[in-house]
């Protein structure tokens, strides 16, 4: 298995893949395995770097007026 990715092999690979999908899709696969691969690596970036606390707000002198609550109808 070690000698799978030698240039001979990865020619024939290309070459197999343009027949199969033609010269106009292959740019379009290309974007979307690459696409793939970064959402993938952000994901996978993303379980194993926790996620950092929110930044604390101070809160000003003037206090807030309370919200006003709607009055029912009886």
């Amino acid at each position: 298995m070690g000698d799978l990715l030698q240039p001979t092999h990865l020619i024939v690979l290309a070459v197999v893949a343009f027949l199969l999908f033609g010269a106009k899709r292959l740019p379009e696969l290309g974007k979307g395995l690459g696409e793939g691969l970064k959402g993938f690596k952000e994901g996978i970036r993303g379980i194993s770097d926790p996620v950092p606390p929110a930044p604390t707000v101070q809160q000003s002198a003037a206090p807030v007026p309370p919200a006003s609550t709607p009055v029912e109808p009886k």
